[in-house]
């Protein structure tokens, strides 16, 4: 069969590489894809937003399956427009889409359903963020409402700071939204709990662990991910049910009852404060760099798992790992999250030889005259898989080396936590 694939990120040729694999693949399409993904599929460089653009290539191509990778043309609707198209698509709708692209929405939903999460204000001014600040305990965090590429929240430690974000937020500096959210701070571990879903079911899809912040021991500003391992060690089975019953569940109960049942990958970010979880975000496709990470590991066939998503036969479908680790560090541009330049030579990339463990996902890049250059912030994922996260980071940092791009930066403690609690037992 015929596959499109819209994105262009790391993710996305993560994706595209395990739909290349599949026996059931025939040709892929990405909208509008990079580097990484021109040498698995055809690369068609379109304006992802454009929804009626892409359904004419839909149509083109004789596409009988599109895969949405990235958030904001699901939050703007394209799963609707494309079945309204009668296109089969794989992805959350417009309305089951806000619990991502709304975080004043998805608090709703976890009031309404008393689902466990930090204690929250919704503001729209800024009367109502001093209201909430007046008696609270810093730090604090607060978070832009709407889409902000993983930059939008922040640990505040004091009324200044966090009258000054507000500022900022309710002077547009996130276009998608002049809303914020403000929350109590919850100590603990974070992770991530993947799945799934079709309108009757939902099966697991691995868990995994980032680090947001761009500096060494997750410090300095929020990013959109500097790295990621999978499994989460953290999450156990006990847990696990944990976060099915309390959170999972009573989420996809209300978007039923709400007569808008979710499809596709949902991403429960977490944290766990004394073996007990609290749901900080839900992401509504797969997250990047935690992609990266979890797709290596899969051994049953990508496609058919769409497919079966997709026609609401999930429930009978079984999804196999593999027993290893995987770890991905995350090659970025000098500068980033900041400003950073783009157009820079990566000349050495094919001068590394990678073993069938290892993987090179490109998030930023382009080819012109046949040259690879920087196009992004974060420009590479260097992935491998192994027994111990230990050996893996070491192999990872090897190849980064033996790339030697000099418009780069990379976090060396990506698993600091893990290994070292692993290095002490």
């Amino acid at each position: 069969m015929n596959i499109g694939l819209i994105g262009s990120g790391g993710r996305e040729h993560a994706l595209c590489k395990k739909i290349y694999d599949s026996k059931l693949t025939k040709k892929i399409i990405c909208f509008p894809g990079n580097a990484g993904t021109a040498k698995l599929a055809k690369n068609i460089n379109v304006n992802i937003l454009n929804f009626k653009q892409i359904l004419n290539l839909i149509k083109y191509y004789k596409i009988d399956l599109v895969v949405v990778g990235p958030e904001e043309p699901l939050v703007k609707g394209l799963v609707d427009f494309l079945k309204k198209n009668k296109v089969k698509v794989f992805g959350p709708n417009k309305f089951a889409s806000k619990l991502e692209g709304s975080k004043a929405f998805m608090k709703k939903i976890c009031k309404e359903s008393k689902i466990p999460t930090a204690d929250f204000k919704i503001c729209t001014k800024k009367k109502q963020v001093l209201e909430f600040i007046f008696n609270c305990k810093f730090p604090i965090v607060v978070k832009a409402d709407g889409l902000a590429a993983g930059k939008g929240v922040t640990i505040c430690k004091s009324k200044s700071e966090v009258l000054r974000i507000s500022k900022d937020i309710f002077n547009g500096k996130f276009k998608s939204s002049k809303k914020l959210v403000l929350e109590e701070f919850l100590n603990g571990e974070e992770a991530s709990y993947f799945l799934i879903v079709d309108k009757n079911s939902f099966k697991f899809f691995g868990t995994a662990q980032d680090h947001k912040q761009v500096g060494e021991n997750d410090k300095g500003p929020n990013t959109g991910g500097m790295g990621a391992f999978s499994p989460a060690p953290i999450i156990n089975k006990k847990l696990e049910k944990k976060i099915i019953d309390r959170i999972v569940k009573p989420t996809l109960n209300a978007l039923k009852k709400k007569k808008n049942p979710y499809q596709g990958f949902l991403y429960v970010g977490l944290m766990i404060k004394n073996n007990e979880p609290y749901l900080i975000e839900y992401n509504i496709r797969m997250g990047d760099p935690e992609c990266q990470v979890i797709l290596p590991r899969l051994k049953t066939d990508l496609v058919k798992i769409l497919i079966n998503s997709v026609s609401g036969k999930l429930k009978n479908t079984k999804i196999k790992w593999k027993k290893n680790k995987s770890m991905t560090i995350v090659l970025c541009s000098r500068g980033y999250p900041d400003k950073y330049k783009k157009n820079k030579k990566i000349p050495n990339i094919n001068k590394v030889k990678l073993s069938k463990k290892d993987f090179i996902y490109h998030a930023g890049t382009k080819l012109v005259n046949n040259q690879l250059l920087s196009n992004g912030g974060r420009v590479l994922n260097i992935t491998s898989t192994g027994n111990n996260f230990l050996d893996i980071r070491k192999k990872i940092i090897k190849l980064i080396n033996k790339l030697n791009w000099r418009a780069g930066f990379y976090r060396k403690d990506i698993g600091w936590k893990v290994i070292n609690k692993n290095a002490n037992n």
